[in-house]
């Protein structure tokens, strides 16, 4: 898209814009309220409130490179995505986490190339450690020896599970959580049908979030 392309969109928007007006004014007077922290991929691929059609206001949404959630770590260090998990949940006040993954995720992808060594992905070879310990529970389930299709969509599926085990490290979380004031839910999305599977903690399986309507 070239910035004609964008102006376009834009003067679309402004329709709908007009159409709901008098809602969207409204959170702007009411200041937001969401009702989930909506942890995501930054895949241009996967837009969160499309695929699940949720308004504006609805959801707080934090994009990064895999959906990955570092550890808590109290330092002075600038944090990007824990400072919006310490925003959303300490100061929104949001009831539900959602931590999203998805089908075909270059993040995942990449933590099976063992040659990152170019300087300009200085930052990219460290923020995937946190993707790490994913892809060798892949590797120690299926075997070095499976395709790459079934490593990387189990590895895609096992990282859910470990940034849940991250976002749990962040003292409040655990404490909303544990009081259960705070629901933290697992998503992975398949961009090949556009269904939602979610992680079923009792079963330790994925499960298709349709059937919970």
């Amino acid at each position: 898209m070239n910035l004609q392309e964008y102006a376009k969109g834009n003067n679309l928007f402004r329709t709908y814009f007009k159409k709901n007006q008098e809602s969207l004014l409204e959170l702007v007077k009411s200041g937001q309220s969401p009702k989930a922290l909506f942890i995501g991929c930054s895949d241009s691929r996967v837009i969160p409130d499309l695929i699940v059609q949720s308004n504006p206001g609805d959801l707080f949404v934090v994009r990064n490179v895999g959906n990955f959630v570092p550890p808590f770590k109290p330092d002075l260090e600038y944090h990007s995505t824990a400072s919006a998990i310490e925003y959303a949940v300490s100061v929104l006040n949001v009831r539900e986490i959602i931590i999203c993954g998805h089908s075909h995720c270059g993040a995942c992808k990449k933590l099976f190339d063992e040659n990152i060594e170019d300087e300009s992905l200085i930052h990219t070879k460290k923020w995937l450690e946190l993707g790490e310990s994913a892809k060798k529970s892949a590797i120690l389930s299926l075997g070095i020896k499976a395709s790459s299709e079934e490593l990387l969509r189990l590895t895609e599926k096992l990282s859910v599970m470990n940034q849940i085990e991250n976002i749990l490290t962040y003292p409040e979380v655990k404490k909303r959580f544990e009081n259960d004031d705070l629901h933290i839910h697992g998503w992975y999305y398949d961009m090949e049908t556009g269904k939602i599977e979610y992680y079923n903690a009792e079963t330790y399986e994925f499960l298709p979030l349709k059937s919970l309507i």
